[in-house]
């Protein structure tokens, strides 16, 4: 039996908006409020004291975040001072040499980070006059910046109210709101989630917050549950090890 293309479509979209339908998001209103309250309630009191939390200056954060990349914030944190000291501006960085880039910045590893981070002050200057955009689709246009970095900017740089969604926080989010399958294969969930509860104008806490909480106390392995403010909302309370 033949279905009709507009059946399909139908099924598809929602009548009343005409857009295809997105999975439902495993949020309720009052489970919502009550862990934006107690995340940040928990971040005032525990919050890490982190160089680059002192700063609004996008190429700070920008160089921050790629030094973050599957490094540990003890390794990072004198390398980052080491780094701005010696390239202080997208121009500084820019017009070094990407060899002395890589000089500097050893040991952190996975070279190809500087590389980007240098072809990205090279673009910023030659694009922008050496501002960094705050636009979602033009920081996606660099290469070396992905959707994560690209939230992490707007919100932490700009004080947008953006999303972001790193190995802590997709844990966070799946642990608390989702509780079963792989959490990569809910990524896109995920980032709605992510986006859904962000109390408006506390962005900047609230991830910061989210980040922090993942890395220390909703850890990968042995998690602090017995102390989580979270666990009568959790999905996977009691952590089960594997």
């Amino acid at each position: 039996m033949r279905v009709s293309r507009s059946r399909v479509l139908q099924k598809r979209t929602n009548p009343s908006s005409g857009r295809t339908r997105k999975p439902e998001l495993p949020l309720k209103a009052g489970a919502k409020r009550r862990f934006q309250c107690r995340l940040l309630d928990w971040y005032k009191e525990h919050g890490r004291d982190l160089p680059w939390r002192k700063t609004s200056d996008p190429y700070k954060i920008l160089v921050s975040e790629v030094m973050l990349q599957q490094t540990q914030v003890d390794r990072v944190i004198p390398k980052y001072h080491e780094f701005l000291e010696r390239y202080p501006s997208f121009e500084a960085l820019a017009d070094a040499r990407p060899n002395e880039v890589k000089k500097t910045w050893y040991p952190l590893g996975y070279n190809v980070r500087p590389l980007r981070l240098h072809s990205i002050a090279c673009e910023t200057v030659a694009r922008y006059g050496g501002e960094l955009p705050s636009d979602h689709d033009e920081l996606l246009s660099f290469k070396g910046i992905g959707r994560y970095t690209a939230g992490a900017i707007r919100s932490f740089a700009f004080n947008e109210d953006a999303p972001i969604l790193d190995t802590n926080v997709m844990r966070v989010l799946h642990r608390v709101f989702v509780g079963t399958g792989d959490p990569k294969s809910r990524k896109n969930l995920l980032w709605e989630l992510s986006e859904a509860l962000i109390p408006k104008g506390k962005g900047y806490d609230f991830n910061q917050a989210l980040m922090d909480f993942g890395a220390t106390v909703c850890t990968a392995r042995d998690p602090y549950c017995l102390l989580c403010p979270m666990k009568n909302l959790c999905k996977t309370y009691p952590f089960e090890k594997p």
